[in-house]
């Protein structure tokens, strides 16, 4: 199941640099929360660029077998949560990540790099 996981994290990244997302960062969360395995946090310039990066990982999870279990937030476009299942990803909008700072939150989670 692990592999699995990975492999859906590496999706949502690939998405996200296709729309030119800005900080890419996963976490891994496994020993922390039962909520997810990964957090994948990234963020674009402005509402429009946030919206574009969600829209390009909810269709590429859904073009390679995965379901979608719900997105919160597109509308405004400033903090989007897409929930892939095990896979947890925030896009932000650069200010609101400033403000939030989630990566401060979990500061004890394990930043992942995928290799390849």
């Amino acid at each position: 199941m692990v592999k699995v996981t990975e492999d859906l994290a590496r999706l949502a990244v690939k998405a996200a640099e296709e729309k030119k997302a800005e900080n890419i960062l996963v976490m891994d969360i496994r020993e922390l929360s039962i909520i997810a395995e990964y957090f994948v946090i990234c963020h674009g310039n402005n509402e429009r660029q946030v919206q574009a990066i969600v829209t390009e990982i909810r269709d590429q999870a859904y073009k390679n077998g995965y379901t979608v279990r719900g997105i919160e937030g597109a509308d405004e476009g400033r903090w989007v949560l897409v929930d892939l299942g095990d896979v947890v990803v925030h896009v932000f909008h650069r200010e609101e990540r400033e403000f939030y700072n989630i990566e401060r939150l979990w500061s004890d989670a394990r930043q992942v790099t995928f290799s390849g």
